[in-house]
């Protein structure tokens, strides 16, 4: 029996080792199934956020792959930072919100620093108003799109998915993040916090 492998990375421009515009990479040792991953480039969908069929971020093109080349020598250095970043974020608002935790024996590369709030909506807009921009990567569970909409799940199914899309929030995060602004940034969340 021969056993297909993918392997897949993400290029998008938040990421550690990101380009300037959308792309990825998958890898197989399948010839056929290589062919059939080509055609599938945009998530299954042709809106952000609504996938009727299941796909991938498949897109890139030989001016990504010369930023990512370009990129690429200082690598190591972007994930060192962006880990001393993650855990002076973790250390400055642990206790104000729910932050990410690295368990014992592991290491994050903060391609996003998310926090949880239950009233994250509210959150972003005091944020924004102080000049401060956040994100929300995943506002919907897979069991709310479309193309999972036969699966057998509904609201309630998952409450542990179905919270987490509702409260999750990522605060800038980028290797030249000055410590400077992290403590603003987490004075603002502190002080919308309360």
């Amino acid at each position: 029996m021969r056993v297909t492998l993918i392997g897949s990375t993400s290029f998008f421009p938040a990421k550690p080792l990101g380009c300037y515009g959308d792309g990825g990479a998958l890898f197989t040792n399948d010839d056929a199934l290589a062919e059939k991953m080509k055609a599938i480039r945009t998530h299954g969908g042709l809106k952000r956020h609504h996938h009727p069929l299941l796909g991938m971020n498949g897109r890139f093109d030989t001016i990504q792959a010369a930023v990512l080349l370009a990129k690429l020598p200082h690598f190591d250095w972007e994930v060192q930072e962006r880990g001393r970043i993650g855990a002076r974020y973790t250390e400055l608002l642990r206790g104000a919100c729910a932050v990410p935790e690295v368990a014992p024996g592991n290491t994050h590369v903060y391609a996003q620093y998310t926090v949880r709030l239950p009233n994250r909506d509210q959150m972003a807009e005091r944020l924004k108003a102080q000049g401060i921009p956040t994100a929300v990567y995943y506002p919907k569970c897979l069991h709310e799109q479309p193309v999972f909409a036969g699966n057998g799940r509904q609201w309630g199914d998952l409450p542990e998915s179905e919270r987490a899309s509702r409260e999750v929030l990522s605060l800038p995060m980028h290797p030249f993040l000055t410590a400077e602004d992290q403590d603003r940034i987490v004075a603002a969340v502190k002080e919308a916090i309360a």
